[in-house]
């Protein structure tokens, strides 16, 4: 049995306000933002310097922290631009920013001398003299390198005890060096180093043997089979040849599966880990709300917690979300990475359906409108109240549907869908679709929170 103390930050990712607020309705500490000029998430970001504002009163509010994204390889017309954004963060107030480049650094520590840096994964930092580095540099926080083992860890925090230790737990890996790719350069002139990666790892590749005349760069149509074993790949699709040095697997030889150390938080924080950070700023509000309300169950727990429920967190985040299969890296491993050479990604049985748009009010309200009179209403305690649940729906929601609603703190209710009805118009529905902007109302025997998240029971999976 195991036991963990509550000084470990967990940081979540929020590439919206929705998902920010999410985060820490499920137990995030803290939240990770950026926006497109200076982070690695140039796409599905939502955030703008106002956005940051609002993010940081919310959290400040509540106890929580924002830190904020700076860590692409910097040209120079970043640095040109980045003075300004530095004294916009200071003017914020935000509790640290994440930062890969020196050049980032000492505009930084000339601009806002007190700030909180953090080393992004990105600058690679493997060992303990480079920790050393940049913390007398100013550096006092380092997320590590994902390529790092235990021991390696633990050997850094004994040589430099004072720096503070950040390890991602949970998410997608990169098949390059702790993310330094550039096939997305290569194929599409979008770079990763930017935060503009268009995801070729995840492509399908077709392998197939060249002539002696053929070269890296070549066109798809100079590939002839021969008996040699000069291989190269090529995108479906595409003429882009590489030739490829590794081993022949077929299709999608480069999709690494997705991290999960949710059954090593003990042995993390034991190595001298001080923070946990969660991958995801271009995923949905349902996976914060899973992943994060699990690994803030880990950690929080003031019992001590058993093999059996941590067997059913990781079983949880398996099998009801969306992932490639979970691999713990090189941390605990071989130090040889676990690939899906299969199929992109595995089926999975649970579908997001939607989100719970607000704290449930009483079921005599029968239209959005009337909900916010009826959450100040006096609350009974009698176990036969029933309450109306508003839903944003995402999918699909259908009467008779077999559902599970998850709520912060990690609670689970199960149910089937018994009715449903348009929160504007009363209308009784069958089914309702996200396409279609509704909010919809179900019924329960419990208050539902705001922020917790509605999943439905596929009843058939197609081939992916």
């Amino acid at each position: 049995m195991k036991k963990y103390n509550k000084n470990i930050e967990l940081l979540a990712p929020a590439g919206n306000l929705e998902k920010m607020k999410t985060a820490f309705a499920f137990g995030a500490d803290a939240a990770y933002v950026g926006i497109p000029d200076f982070s690695l998430r140039v796409r599905i970001n939502n955030f703008t310097i106002a956005g940051i504002k609002q993010a940081v009163k919310y959290a400040h509010k509540r106890g929580k922290k924002i830190y904020v994204t700076a860590n692409i390889f910097a040209h120079n017309k970043h640095i040109a631009k980045l003075p300004a954004h530095i004294k916009k963060l200071k003017e914020i107030n935000v509790d640290g920013i994440f930062i890969s480049d020196p050049a980032v650094l000492r505009i930084i520590k000339k601009i806002w001398p007190k700030a909180k840096i953090i080393l992004s994964t990105q600058a690679n930092c493997a060992n303990w003299q480079a920790a050393k580095f940049w913390h007398e540099q100013g550096v006092s926080r380092i997320i590590l390198s994902r390529e790092l083992s235990i021991k390696e860890i633990a050997e850094i925090h004994k040589k430099v005890p004072k720096l503070e230790l950040e390890c991602f737990v949970h998410g997608a890996l990169c098949m390059a060096y702790s993310g330094r790719c550039f096939l997305s350069k290569f194929f599409s002139n979008r770079d990763a180093n930017l935060g503009d990666c268009i995801q070729p790892c995840r492509w399908a590749y077709k392998v197939a043997t060249a002539t002696a005349g053929s070269r890296r760069g070549g066109k798809s149509e100079e590939l002839k089979v021969k008996s040699d074993k000069n291989y190269f790949i090529t995108p479906e699709g595409r003429d882009e040849l590489l030739e490829l040095v590794e081993e022949k697997h077929g299709s999608y030889i480069l999709n690494s599966q997705d991290l999960c150390l949710i059954k090593r938080l003990d042995e993390l924080k034991k190595a001298g880990v001080n923070a946990f950070k969660i991958e995801g700023r271009a995923k949905s509000v349902y996976y914060i709300a899973n992943v994060v309300g699990a690994y803030s169950y880990a950690i929080q727990r003031t019992k001590k917690i058993t093999k059996k429920e941590l067997n059913f967190l990781h079983k949880e985040l398996e099998e009801k979300l969306y992932n490639r299969g979970y691999t713990e890296g090189f941390m605990f491993g071989n130090g040889k990475m676990a690939q899906n050479i299969k199929k992109s990604h595995k089926k999975c049985k649970w579908e997001f359906c939607g989100t719970v748009y607000n704290a449930n009010p009483r079921i005599n309200a029968t239209t959005f409108a009337e909900a916010t009179e009826v959450k100040n209403a006096a609350n009974s305690n009698n176990a036969n109240d029933k309450y109306n649940i508003f839903i944003k729906v995402h999918n699909s929601l259908r009467v008779g549907d077999e559902a599970e609603i998850v709520m912060p703190k990690y609670d689970i209710i199960k149910m089937r869908i018994k009715n449903m009805t348009d929160s504007e118009t009363g209308e009784t529905l069958e089914q309702a679709h996200g396409g279609q902007g509704r909010i919809v109302i179900i019924e329960s025997n419990r208050e539902i929170p705001q922020y917790s998240v509605i999943r439905c029971k596929v009843i058939k999976i197609s081939n992916l």
